[in-house]
């Protein structure tokens, strides 16, 4: 069930109005109800594997109380190790296990031993990657005392299975979403009108701008080798479009509808395309998975090696980035992309800028120098992106060799696809990006529209939104987040 589909818009429509209508002023029972949608929302998209997200709560539910309650720091730590094993042992089996096997058994191929290292037909559970660091933080944020052990199961398995954010974040830590769950909730009529504009502009950026860069850049990818150079370049153009909207949409619509509940979760994106280098374009990419590593993985090891200097930061930079790759799935793509990631920030560790943050002057404006910054960095991101889209390391290689010719001043063939259509779809991208940048110093790109347009004008864009979002829907089936698969 995804959030731009039929099924989910009845089911959330049911939710809501049992939410509130039903059990308004009642907390337990809005609690309940959570816990139960929840589980029907993973469920309908994969019921065979809801018991193993229910076995992880309870565990992790166990582990914290009992964590709390011991008084004695070697207790502590075994009991956190157990929780760490079975979240990162967990992950490691159902994601990675026929990764390392199938590596296993081509590093002996190439070194003439006849080993054969046994695959399994594993099928990871939708969301892991998000639900399992939502269980780690929480283990490892008991054990140092940075939150207290949920003592109401309700409330935990809650937090775990938070539906909006279940399987593509963002990656709440319980010291944000637990509170939220623990106090009464009460419809704020403001909250969420912006919670429904935010939805709308998800919605948007989802239907109107991923799915349709989605159907020039999958054929291109899958037959670069046919077509001119000049095909590969829009694809390797129109895919950071993609990505982002996709992935950021599915983050707007999570974020809408837990404001449509009465929570605040996580930002996930903040306008990342206007970074001016790669440090502030993580710092504003997946907020919660950056926040999460750097939290956990990056300051640990900035401290471990802290006696080493600028090598020390840039080797807890490194390791840091490559897990980053590494959390993403299970192919050398994707190691590759984090390692690159992560040497993309040495220039800016020898000249101490890595954690200088830019403010955008109040009226807006740029320099030469930031809007040449913006597009280097966006070209640095788009170049690398092309790693993360292709199947294998070859094949990303491949397609760069492939777009270094001549072809590149040929006239663009692309299958199924009007000249027509292209120029309306980089028209809406404009618009897109046009928003976004309005929205800079916001939490969303609608979020401006209050002070700066008048009520008709405002109503005019919702239909003009609207409009379009039921018109390319009807258009493009295949309407997946390409975040689920992680």
């Amino acid at each position: 069930m995804i959030f731009n589909s039929i099924p989910f818009v009845l089911f959330f429509s049911l939710f809501f109005a049992l939410y509130w209508w039903v059990f308004p002023k009642n907390r337990k029972a809005q609690n309940i109800l959570l816990l139960l949608g929840s589980y029907f929302f993973y469920a309908w998209t994969d019921w065979k594997l809801l018991g193993f997200i229910i076995a992880v709560s309870a565990l992790n539910f166990y582990l914290g109380l009992k964590i709390q309650q011991a008084t004695v720091d070697h207790t502590k730590r075994w009991l956190s190790y157990i929780g760490l094993t079975q979240g990162i042992g967990g992950l490691l089996f159902c994601k990675y296990y026929n990764f390392f096997s199938n590596s296993f058994n081509e590093l002996f191929q190439a070194l003439g031993l006849q080993i054969l290292w046994p695959t399994l037909s594993i099928i990871a559970p939708l969301g892991i990657s998000f639900f399992t660091f939502r269980t780690i933080s929480y283990i490892l944020d008991v054990r140092n005392g940075k939150t207290k052990a949920v003592d109401d199961g309700v409330v935990f398995f809650s937090y775990v299975a938070f539906f909006p954010s279940l399987l593509s974040g963002p990656i709440d830590k319980a010291r944000t979403l637990v509170p939220q769950l623990e106090k009464n909730r009460h419809f704020e009529y403001a909250s969420a009108v912006d919670g429904l504009r935010q939805i709308l502009w998800g919605l948007f950026k989802k239907v109107v701008i991923a799915n349709n860069c989605a159907l020039i850049t999958q054929d291109v990818f899958t037959h670069y080798q046919e077509l001119p150079a000049s095909s590969l370049l829009i694809a390797m153009l129109l895919y950071p479009f993609q990505i982002y909207a996709d992935f950021s949409g599915y983050s707007d619509m999570a974020i809408g509808m837990a404001r449509l509940l009465g929570f605040e979760i996580t930002k996930n994106f903040d306008f990342p395309y206007f970074s001016q280098n790669i440090a502030e374009f993580w710092r504003k990419w997946h907020m919660s998975l950056t926040s999460w590593f750097t939290e956990y993985v990056f300051t640990p090891l900035s401290i471990y090696f802290r006696d080493w200097d600028n090598k020390g930061l840039f080797l807890a930079v490194l390791i840091n980035f490559t897990v980053v790759g590494i959390w993403h799935g299970a192919n050398w793509t994707y190691i590759l992309f984090g390692f690159l990631n992560g040497l993309y920030f040495v220039p800016l560790i020898i000249k101490g800028t890595m954690n200088k943050k830019k403010k955008w002057h109040k009226n807006g404006s740029l320099t030469g120098l930031e809007f040449f910054n913006i597009l280097k960095t966006f070209g640095l991101v788009t170049v690398t992106f092309v790693i993360f889209k292709s199947e294998s390391v070859t094949q990303a290689f491949d397609f760069y060799r492939c777009l270094i010719d001549k072809s590149l001043f040929k006239v663009p063939v692309l299958h199924g696809i009007s000249m027509l259509f292209l120029l309306g779809l980089l028209s809406y991208i404009a618009f897109f990006m046009g928003m976004e940048w309005q929205a800079k110093n916001k939490n969303h790109a609608l979020d401006f529209l209050e002070n700066k347009m008048n009520v008709w004008a405002r109503k005019t864009l919702y239909l003009f939104l609207a409009f379009v979002i039921f018109y390319f829907s009807s258009m493009v089936t295949n309407q997946d987040f390409i975040y689920i698969q992680f």
